[in-house]
């Protein structure tokens, strides 16, 4: 027998508080309210009841965490989410910058069955057309090692293997500019005063600003010691 899955509104909570944990960044009330663009009134009204349903812990002034039964049940709207990304993208011609929304809505109401015939239509992939990993079915997650391009030093090279935004126009600027997942990325120069970070993608050299530079995530090469 299928397990009940939790309400969109608390799936939608627990997919908020995953991403913000993967992005290293603190889960709080304000947090929550600006990624989901709700009042911080509603946060906390929400934020209590997952706290009663085991889902998170929340201490005051401390931050939002999630429990193991949430952080499980955040890897199961994700991989219904990126798997319908994927799907969107590979076979019904969806670009990148178009998927997000309707993920979104559709994330809620496939059946298991179809997400795991999704994942079997396109091979069991392990990662969505943004480059964002693809829980398995059993809630693992894979997570190879990755460097924001705004902390690269010049001189630095990699490819790009992720992209943290669902900004639709700066997914169209990236794809316009070559910057697109597997794309080589050398980082050339960086602009003194805050100034924009000087990059090279295949022939093309772009300065590009924090906002472009704080969502790309670049897979750069180890050195053998």
């Amino acid at each position: 027998m299928a397990t009940k899955r939790p309400s969109s509104a608390i799936e939608d909570y627990l997919r908020a508080i995953y991403g913000l944990v993967e992005r290293g960044v603190e889960v709080s009330n304000a947090t929550l309210a600006k990624r989901l663009r709700v009042s911080p009134s509603s946060v906390s009204g929400m934020v209590a009841k997952l706290a009663d349903l085991g889902l998170v812990t929340h201490v005051p002034y401390h931050g939002v965490e999630l429990t193991e039964p949430g952080r499980r049940a955040a890897c199961d709207v994700l991989r219904r989410h990126r798997l319908i990304e994927l799907y969107l993208v590979e076979e019904l011609g969806y670009t990148w910058d178009e998927v997000h929304v309707e993920a979104d809505v559709l994330e809620h109401a496939v059946s298991d069955s179809l997400v795991e015939r999704i994942s079997a239509k396109l091979g069991d992939p392990t990662h969505d057309p943004h480059g964002d990993p693809i829980p398995a079915a059993d809630g693992s997650v894979e997570q190879p090692p990755t460097h924001l391009l705004r902390d690269l030093e010049p001189g630095a090279t990699g490819e790009v293997a992720r992209v943290w935004d669902t900004n639709p126009e700066i997914l169209r600027y990236l794809a316009h500019n070559g910057i697109t997942l597997g794309a080589r990325i050398e980082v050339l120069e960086r602009q003194p005063f805050g100034g924009p970070l000087v990059v090279r993608v295949g022939e093309r050299t772009h300065s590009l600003g924090t906002e472009v530079t704080a969502v790309l995530l670049i897979r750069v090469p180890t050195t053998a010691p």
